[in-house]
């Protein structure tokens, strides 16, 4: 751990992504806010804006989309010149920008330049010069792959911050899991009779588990569970879809439930079965047992500190990302296919995990960091 740079009172925090990365930065935010008793600012995108009052860490955000984060928004030049205007007249100490072992910095770290924040602090494998006043050459994923949430402590350790509690966590607003299951009463689910929450829906055509798989699961587990699938308002005609092939235990929750609706019903569950997107860290961050059917893109991104079991299923070639350090990892560690997952393999791993619970939470990444070793 480096020297620590007492005193750094206001710091900015550059997670451009989405809800997931966001909540996986968390711990490496608290061990900003403890170490420097900091006022913490994050810089993130409207995906994330949603989630961001729900974690203590955080005291204020900048919402924007920057252009070399994926979005649906066209860039606006004069938008982002505001930007820089904003952050330049906030006084930041320091500027941490936490990314994925694929991303580049140096977008992020010109903003901070150009603000005249004057500590930024980043992982970059090139070296920035003067963008970066703290370079930590990253080693990831040419001789190791470790958690996202450990890759972000590291970084912050740089800094001289660290934190006891690297859990992630989040805030359930009070009272609202008794309404929330007064509103579902409604609907006709009975929560004296076993449930499940299970969530389709993915932001990525390449994380999409076959339909046809989740409606045959769903109906094996549907002879002891009712079936809470869930999404937001463009997943309503897939959920709709699995509740009618499914049957009369299968609930159809797409664009049904706010945000923190949303996070009650996790925090209710008594396990979550979602494809690999935020709802599984959600679930890590409230300690909700969780089996993601987990599709070969992102090692680093499984659930964090959390009982649960990761099904893993092959992303299709032509769907595979065209980014070369990705394309590395793919090549190194996902070089021989794995087995469709079935759905007897997610039926079996429900009744593993609420029938054992002393069921472990997800296990460190030692595999991956001997493969790569090997590859080498």
């Amino acid at each position: 751990m480096a020297e620590s740079l007492l005193p750094l009172k206001k710091i900015l925090c550059i997670r451009a992504d989405n809800m997931g990365d966001l909540l996986m930065s968390s711990p490496a935010i608290r061990a900003l806010k403890e170490t420097f008793n900091a006022h913490i600012t994050v810089l993130t995108s409207s995906a994330s804006k949603g989630v961001v009052e729900y974690l203590p860490e955080i005291d204020e955000a900048i919402i924007y989309d920057l252009p070399w984060v994926k979005t649906n928004a066209l860039p606006d030049i004069e938008g982002f010149n505001t930007l820089v205007s904003d952050v330049n007249s906030r006084g930041f100490d320091a500027a941490v920008i936490f990314t994925v072992y694929s991303q580049n910095p140096l977008p992020a770290a010109m903003v901070a330049y150009l603000a005249g924040i004057p500590v930024r602090a980043a992982f970059c494998r090139e070296n920035p010069y003067h963008l970066l006043t703290h370079w930590i050459p990253d080693p990831e994923p040419y001789t190791f792959i470790r958690h996202q949430v450990k890759r972000d402590l590291a970084l912050v350790a740089e800094l001289g911050a660290s934190t006891q509690n690297n859990s992630l966590s989040i805030t359930v607003p009070e009272g609202l899991q008794e309404s929330l299951k007064q509103k579902l009463t409604g609907k006709g689910i009975d929560f004296e009779k076993p449930w499940l929450m299970l969530h389709p829906g993915v932001s990525e055509k390449k994380r999409e588990f076959p339909a046809e798989l989740w409606i045959a699961a769903g109906r094996e587990l549907s002879k002891s569970f009712q079936l809470l699938f869930t999404g937001n308002p463009s997943e309503r005609a897939l959920t709709e879809y699995f509740s009618q092939e499914i049957g009369e235990k299968a609930f159809s929750l797409g664009g049904e439930l706010s945000l923190d609706e949303f996070i009650a019903l996790i925090k209710t569950a008594p396990l979550v079965v979602s494809v690999n997107t935020g709802t599984i860290h959600l679930a890590a961050a409230l300690q909700t047992p969780v089996i993601v059917l987990y599709a070969l893109t992102n090692p680093q991104h499984l659930p964090w500190k959390v009982k649960g079991k990761a099904l893993f299923f092959n992303v299709p070639k032509e769907q595979r990302s065209r980014n070369e350090v990705i394309r590395f990892v793919n090549d190194t560690w996902f070089v021989e296919p794995v087995k469709q997952v079935t759905p007897d393999a997610i039926v079996e791993a429900v009744f593993e995990i609420l029938s054992n619970p002393d069921y472990p939470v997800f296990p460190e990444m030692v595999e991956i960091q001997s493969r790569v070793q090997e590859a080498k």
